[in-house]
């Protein structure tokens, strides 16, 4: 009985450090993201932001790229850009719809490609 209790609790022990020791790593990325102003910059970043597992997400405005921080197990960089071009931005990879587009402000429409 004592062995079979400290089996246990070594078995115990050896899988709790092996459920810490294992981290999720946070993936960078960056890519192109259309747009102009300040109201874009807002739009863009706090829509990243709700997506499930961005940890950070910066757009800059001059060189019309975004900075994203992220755990690719709970996020893709294809479903993040999709989400984006769902609210009018066309991305490296997708093209917004004309209806998604034309529903932004008239400030945020930057020339289409």
């Amino acid at each position: 009985m004592r062995n079979s209790s400290l089996f246990l609790f070594i078995l115990i022990l050896f899988s709790s450090f092996n459920f810490l020791g294992q981290k999720n790593e946070i993936e960078k990325t960056s890519f192109k993201v259309w747009g102009n102003c300040e109201m874009c910059k807002e739009k863009i970043e706090s829509t990243v932001s709700k997506i499930q597992g961005i940890k950070s997400a910066k757009w800059n405005m001059v060189t019309q790229k975004i900075n994203i921080k992220f755990y690719p197990d709970s996020s893709t960089i294809n479903s993040i850009q999709k989400t984006i071009a769902s609210i009018g931005y066309d991305t490296e990879k997708f093209k917004a719809k004309d209806v998604d587009y034309n529903g932004l402000h008239s400030c945020c429409k930057y020339n289409r490609n």
